[in-house]
């Protein structure tokens, strides 16, 4: 399936083809139309679009807010619009792509769709833009979101290879829980903390970030699992790189083991939003 955004602009083919030949990433240059406008939207939603919008829904709550917290609002801000779009995005293609569909274990290893390539691009470019708000603001997000933006978009430009472009699409469906978590945030700042809206919302948190990142992420996983080990085993005309195969293998496992850690935090997290404080319990059975 061809990609349906527009075609690239012949000056920025030109631009990146030089980058994406010195770092072997051969269909960088066909979607760096997607990369450059997401990360300069998503800079425009957290300058321009959140502070505007933040402080009209929220008229009681953002404006106070300290300079962390707005920083940390804004974030959050971003990553619904990009959460929302890009689990939309990658759902069309994994129903409408039957060429990416029809893929064989070499396919899903080493093939490429111009659709796939084009959730790739935009993921991409709201990475990097992860990459450079984390870099600017670790007072603020801490040194593990630097690391973790930084390992996102190298996994994800390594895909232009390309590289189990297949399962990079399909992984793209962890951000199914992330609408939820920034809602759960969202309900915390503004005072609705144990609510009845955050515990339907905690419900929705709890189940799709268990479906997403430990029930589907786990199968998405074994299975790339599985293909890269039969194109090590049968390297033919295009061999995996021993480095280029552990890469992957080590930061999805790692990524994979976070997911069930974070899951229990999680749980807990939830929970104790709705527990009693222990005076009231106290005077309850008194």
């Amino acid at each position: 399936m061809r990609d349906p955004f527009f075609t690239p602009p012949a000056f920025l083919v030109k631009a990146a083809t030089p980058i994406a030949k010195s770092l072997a990433l051969k269909t960088l240059p066909d979607h760096a139309h997607e990369i450059l406008p997401a990360f300069c939207f998503y800079e425009f939603i957290n300058r321009v679009v959140s502070p505007y919008v933040s402080a009209r829904i929220a008229p009681n709550t953002y404006p106070q807010l300290s300079r962390k917290k707005k920083i940390n609002w804004n974030v959050h801000f971003v990553s619904m619009v990009q959460s929302c779009f890009i689990n939309a995005l990658a759902l069309w293609v994994i129903y409408a792509d039957q060429e990416r569909r029809n893929m064989d274990w070499k396919g899903r290893v080493w093939g490429y769709t111009g659709a796939g390539g084009m959730v790739q691009g935009f993921a991409a470019g709201y990475f990097a833009w992860d990459l450079l708000a984390s870099a600017q603001d670790v007072d603020v997000h801490g040194w593990g979101a630097l690391f973790h933006a930084a390992s996102a978009l190298t996994v994800s430009m390594m895909g232009f290879r390309p590289f189990v472009n297949y399962y990079g699409v399909n992984l793209i469906l962890y951000e199914l829980s992330t609408p939820f978590l920034n809602i759960h945030w969202w309900l915390d700042k503004v005072g609705m903390t144990g609510s009845t809206l955050q515990l339907v919302n905690g419900i929705a948190l709890v189940t799709t970030f268990g479906g997403s990142r430990l029930v589907w992420g786990t199968y998405q996983n074994y299975s790339m699992y599985k293909d890269i080990w039969k194109a090590v085993q049968n390297p033919g005309e295009l061999p995996v790189p021993s480095w280029l195969a552990l890469a992957y293998l080590a930061s999805t496992t790692l990524l994979s083991g976070l997911n069930f850690y974070w899951f229990g935090k999680m749980i807990l997290a939830v929970a104790k939003r709705f527990e009693e404080p222990k005076e009231e319990e106290d005077k309850k059975r008194r």
